[in-house]
């Protein structure tokens, strides 16, 4: 139980050292991690985290050696530089993950689209949807998809031409058209 009050008397006197320290250097603190960052939250957080290694070391503030406010902004210029990095990484990481295009895709959208084109082709004619999965998903040729089908070419073909025509107008130019409305016609 002593050893408790000792320590708790231990935190409560750095403690306030530190709320003394930020009276005293805080707006410099503040100001010097504002012109590195130029973004007032970001530097908030770095003073924060400034404030919170100086209260885990409070020897660094009371030792003697040196400027406390030249230690202070050394810490936020540090904490400033790892913050960069940090960011640089997760872009770099994030940019690798996408590819060339650099925009990284939720999962889900990957999910939601898989339905969605299911849900259309699940609206075309039996003819159109097995010429579209011969050519576009197994990526068999024309001639290919034709002897699987058993149909001529030129009806691979057509029928092909005709399923993409039906889910354009399932998917037309503008807002989504909702799933599920029924089967798309067409000819061929």
């Amino acid at each position: 139980m002593a050893g408790r009050t000792v320590l708790g008397r231990r935190d409560v006197a750095d403690e306030s050292l530190v709320r003394s320290v930020f009276h005293e250097h805080g707006r410099a603190m503040f100001g010097y991690a504002v012109r590195l960052t130029r973004d007032r939250s970001t530097a908030e957080d770095i003073v924060q985290e400034a404030l919170i290694r100086a209260w885990k070391n409070p020897d660094c503030l009371v030792n003697g050696k040196g400027s406390v406010r030249g230690w202070l902004l050394t810490v936020v210029r540090n904490l400033v530089t790892d913050d960069i990095r940090a960011r640089r990484v997760r872009m770099s990481a994030m940019a690798r993950t996408a590819g060339d295009i650099g925009v990284v895709r939720d999962p889900a959208d990957r999910i939601v689209d898989g339905i969605v084109v299911d849900d259309a082709l699940q609206r075309l004619s039996t003819e159109h949807r097995q010429a579209l999965e011969q050519i576009y998903l197994r990526g068999c040729t024309v001639g290919e998809a034709a002897t699987v089908l058993g149909v001529p070419p030129g009806t691979v073909k057509s029928r092909s031409f005709y399923a993409l025509r039906a889910l354009r107008e399932i998917f037309p130019p503008g807002p989504v058209v909702a799933a599920g409305s029924g089967p798309v016609p067409g000819p061929g």
